[in-house]
């Protein structure tokens, strides 16, 4: 069973960047590309989505990229079948960021609060040596011969090892942990056209001003507002793809701060010169690439040297100069600047062709610590978040933390599935992507009906032109219905608007463009993420499945009139507002730790315009990306400018002002979605309260199997998990960094049904001092098995700030994952049922007793084969029906006889999709809702491959009321449960039920306190 979109038929719309970062502009950031004259481009998708086709799917795995549909080199495995391969060992001695002493005759490395780590130091050098002779030590014993070392921020090194070699490790008491080394990173796609600048050194084809014209300030297009900072004399390290260095956001000689200790490494292309202050230290990292392949990926090159784009564009949207006016293809997009645009920029290249090992990585943390760095961004993912908590990297940047730098990550672009979230660690700062520019563009059909996409390109406005629809223009077995290269005819399209399904955009483009069209418009039957390029044509982007069905359908009632207009600007409606939380931007809860909320806040991160290297960009200098890639650089820059103003300041306490000041987002205020909300720069800067875990915490939880963070002194509450039928206590401490004494009050928003006690209500507080309040959550009658969100805040006379806070109560089943439409583990089986209660004690449960499911058989004339669903096409037929109050779950189906026709199932309340049953080739699907809204329900039967002229299909529908009686069954449970076990029941009727389908409903109490339990199902078949 599908919910959502199906994967089946086209290629997802494609990020345009790494794997977790993006960036926006609003006041501070890297250039916005609202910013454009109206502009206009159209990209579609054409032609009949048949059985058969490539699947064309490309989000799925949380990289940005660029909407051209490419899949970038699949991961490449470390390890063989044997076990043998690469991999990381941490040794069991602390790194130079944590060691606190205790080693006879060697001083504490680690700085105390407030001070920097300093390598250099007699200490240090010390105690490097002792780390030295004791990883010799260690791979002399096991016979192994060391690939990379690391000693400042993880201690231990990478390493080709047999299986046997890495049982050997595991048994040395020396040894703290053996893991087989992993890929990840950004994937970025390699261009789709020839680059006009493929060498490096050359100048773009479409530069900038120079820099020293710049005015003071401008990130996104807009000046810098008066209050926070530049990042004067802060180093930013990045941990990327590398940097184009002759960009003109990077054009400036600055002196090394003092407390740097970085070098530049030169290499192909990239020479000491490069390093001009602004970039302070470049450095490369490719050992366990090159004992893995021998050599770099195709189109790399063995330097700093960015060859894709991400990392030039995560550096200088942290801390590129302000630039007057950048100019792309031709067109101007107004000012760009990093939001720390007097900080420096230390190059840590350690992804190649956007992808890189764990080990390379942790070898550039540990330089970069080393090195001096303030701040570290990390715009890399896994592939769907994170998998388990406490890794090589993870404890790195734990190091790193301790020696007071701030880290910021990308959290992930797999909006589509909740919990996906990517660098989790609670000592991170995990950042999603917001939008807060609408680039909007409007697609009028001839019939009046108005779509509103998205467009970075000038749009031809005016009058009505002919559109054709790619599959009608072309060769359908050369890719027509995508506009692939190579599959439209000229005559056909010459002049018009071409309508193409989602595949390679900038392939389409140009195809059409090569081909005499006019422009084109990009639609996906699947739904996709709202995100956009500059294709230097006309294209606008249509991203919903619905978008796809009105126009999809509006073609093939005018194959040969159709008529369009597309201008740019629009009505709002493609988001909910700005600034709002990005489609593609990945969500909570964390799906691997208990008690820590992620993501922890969202920043600018679509259609971010920022430099960019000429070699993976078509020659330009400049170019918009989206993705929570872009996101993370904001926050790393707005935490250079931090500390900058506030050099005491821990990463803890930079992390706190910046979250407890954040705003809500346009359409959501869950923190599942949002975090604490969107940045707020100038209110961090003066935050009044801080509240921050202790090292000694962190700590602690990096050395748990199974951590739980909710005790932590985080600035959010998350209860992914618990036992509502008892109160949670808390506590959290509350510290004054303002300069006068305040008395701040608590209260309490959201969280409906919870309640809520913070005590003391007020606390008082000099400079510098603090208080711990106590939290006690009880659950009153908020909804079992579903996320309830809201926030607890101080309000004083100056200052005031705000946690965010998650709970789930576990009534019958766990969910790591979020409350996405579906209720995981609540339809069931009466034969072999089962619950896992959140609660240990007494159990006893009712039943409704079985309800027939209503079904009949129906005919409706085929539409289009391969067709997308539009309510009001050809091929669908309408099921309206009332479902009360206190129901307990609607559920539909419908199937055929017919092997050669597909059904598709669709359940809406309103306007508003409730329910998606999609799945490929196959006709057996059902929707359905537990304990729904009351109100007038909608169910849409799509026959989208029919068999024939007419489809024969049966469709059937149950509304099992919650105190209904319906013919008796007898419901079998145990006496008394145990939390997270699980524990079978059985509903059996207790007379023969007549031939059909039945639904039920079970509802569970332990010690008086009700919880709901299952939509039961059960069929009697005409033989039994």
């Amino acid at each position: 069973m599908a919910t959502g979109t199906s994967g089946n038929r086209l290629r997802r719309l494609a990020i345009p960047t790494l794997v977790v970062a993006l960036i926006t502009g609003t006041t501070g950031v890297a250039g916005s590309a609202s910013a454009a004259p109206g502009g206009a481009s159209g990209s579609g998708t054409g032609g009949y989505f048949t059985a058969g086709h490539d699947k064309r799917v490309t989000l799925t795995d949380g990289a940005d990229r660029r909407p051209d549909g490419r899949n970038a080199a699949s991961q490449r495995a470390t390890t063989d079948a044997t076990g043998s391969g690469m991999y990381v060992v941490e040794l069991a001695e602390e790194p130079l960021t944590a060691y606190a002493g205790g080693v006879s005759g060697l001083a504490r490395t680690r700085p105390e609060a407030g001070h920097r780590l300093d390598v250099t130091s007699a200490p240090s050098r010390a105690y490097r040596g002792h780390l030295d002779a004791q990883r010799t030590a260690v791979a002399a014993a096991a016979g192994v011969t060391v690939n990379a070392a690391y000693t400042t921020a993880f201690n231990g090194f990478s390493a080709k090892l047999t299986a046997e070699q890495a049982t050997t490790l595991r048994a040395d008491k020396r040894v703290r942990a053996v893991t087989a080394s992993k890929a990840l990173g950004t994937r970025t796609p390699p261009p789709t056209a020839p680059s006009t600048a493929s060498t490096p050194g050359a100048p773009a084809a479409t530069d900038p001003a120079a820099p020293d014209q710049a005015p003071a300030g401008g990130p996104a297009g807009k000046p810098v507002k008066p209050g926070p900072g530049t990042g004067a004399g802060m180093v930013i390290g990045v941990l990327d793809t590398g940097i184009w260095p002759e960009s003109a956001s990077f054009a400036k000689k600055m002196p090394a701060p003092a407390t740097w200790h970085g070098t530049c490494q030169t290499g192909v292309a990239f020479v000491a010169e490069h390093c001009n202050g602004k970039i302070v230290g470049a450095r490369y990292f490719a050992d366990t690439w090159l004992a893995g392949g021998g050599s770099v990926p195709e189109g790399e090159v063995l330097s700093p040297r960015d060859m894709a784009g991400h990392g030039t564009h995560t550096a200088s949207t942290a801390a590129g100069l302000p630039i007057p006016n950048v100019t792309i293809d031709g067109r101007r997009f107004g000012p760009v600047s990093g939001v720390a645009p007097d900080a420096q920029i230390a190059v840590y290249k350690v992804l190649w062709n956007g992808m890189g090992f764990d080990a390379d990585i942790i070898a550039g943390i540990d330089a970069a610590v080393a090195d001096g760095v303030q701040v570290l961004n990390f715009s890399i993912g896994s592939d769907l978040g994170d998998w388990e908590a406490n890794t090589p990297i993870g404890i790195a940047f734990l190091n790193a933390t301790l020696a007071g730098v701030f880290v910021a990550a990308s959290a992930g672009n797999t909006g589509i599935v909740s919990g996906a979230i990517s660098n989790a660690a609670p000592w991170v700062t995990t950042v999603g992507a917001a939008v807060t520019n609408l680039d909007e563009a409007t697609v009028k059909l001839g019939d009046g009906t108005k779509l509103v996409g998205g467009s970075l390109d000038a749009l031809p406005g005016g009058d009505s032109r002919p559109m054709v629809f790619g599959e009608q223009a072309g060769s359908p077995d050369l890719g027509a219905v995508y506009c692939e290269p190579g599959s439209l005819d000229p005559a056909k399209i010459k002049g018009k608007v071409v309508a193409c399904a989602l595949s390679d955009m900038f392939g389409s483009a140009a195809e059409i463009k090569a081909k005499g069209g006019a422009a084109m418009v990009v639609f996906e039957p699947a739904g996709n993420y709202r995100i956009n390029s500059i294709f230097n044509f006309p294209v606008v982007y249509l991203p919903t499945e619905k978008q796809a069905g009105t126009l999809f359908n509006y073609l093939m009632r005018h194959p040969t009139d159709a008529r369009v207009s597309l201008r740019s600007g629009g009505d709002g409606s493609s988001v909910p507002g700005v600034p709002s939380v990005a489609d593609f931007s990945s969500t909570g809860p964390d799906k691997v730790t208990l008690g820590v909320l992620k993501p922890d806040l969202v920043a600018p991160g679509s259609d971010i315009i920022a430099a960019v290297s000429p070699a993976g960009n078509f020659g330009r200098q400049y170019d918009a990306y989206s993705g929570t890639s872009m996101a993370s650089p904001y926050v790393a820059g707005a935490a250079a400018v931090l500390r900058a103003a506030h050099p005491n300041w821990s990463p803890g306490a930079i992390a706190s002002a910046l979250r407890t000041t954040a705003t809500d987002t346009v359409g959501t205020s869950s923190p599942l979605d949002q975090g604490s909300g969107f940045i707020n720069l100038a209110g961090a800067t003066d935050p009044g309260l801080v509240i921050e875990p202790t090292a000694a915490d962190l700590v602690a939880f990096s050395e748990t199997a199974v951590p739980d963070g909710k005790e932590l002194n985080l600035p959010a509450i998350s209860l992914r998990e618990y036992d509502a039928t008892r109160p949670v206590t808390l506590t959290r401490t509350l510290t004054n960094v303002g300069k006068t004494p305040e008395t701040y009050r608590s209260s309490v928003s959201g969280l409906d049904g919870m309640k809520v006690t913070v005590t003391p209500a007020s606390v008082t507080l000099a400079p510098g001092k603090s208080a711990t309040v106590t939290i006690t959550l009880r659950r009153g009658n908020a909804p079992w098995d579903r996320y309830v969100t809201g926030s607890i805040g101080w309000r004083g006379k100056a200052h005031s700030a705000r946690i965010p806070v998650a709970a789930r109560p576990w009534g019958i089943m766990p969910r790591p994952y979020g409350d996405d439409g579906e209720e995981f583990g609540r339809m069931t089986s009466g034969v072999s049922g089962s619950i896992q209660p959140g609660f240990t004690g007494p159990l006893a449960g009712r039943s409704t007793g079985y309800t027939p499911m209503q079904r009949a058989s129906y005919s409706m004339p085929a539409g289009v084969y391969g067709g997308v669903f539009d309510p009001g096409a050809t091929g669908v037929k309408k099921f309206d029906f009332t479902v009360p109050a206190h129901t307990a779950g609607i559920v539909v189906d419908a199937n055929t006889d017919d092997p050669n026709t597909n059904l598709d199932l669709y359940l809406y309340k309103g306007d508003t999709l409730i329910y998606s049953s999609d799945r490929y080739w196959t006709s057996a699907e059902q929707a359905y809702k537990f304990l729904p809204e009351p109100g007038r329900y909608t169910a849409y039967v799509f026959a989208q491959f029919p068999g024939g002229p007419v489809v024969d299909f049966q469709f059937g529908h149950a509304i099992v009321g919650q105190n209904a009686k319906y013919s008796g069954a007898a419901l079998t449970l145990p006496s008394t449960v145990e939390r997270g076990l699980t524990h079978g029941f059985t509903l059996k009727p207790n007379k023969p039920l007549p031939e059909g389908d039945f639904w039920a409903y079970t509802e569970y109490s332990t010690n008086g306190t009700v919880i709901p339990g299952n939509l039961v199902y059960t069929q009697q078949s005409a033989w039994q």
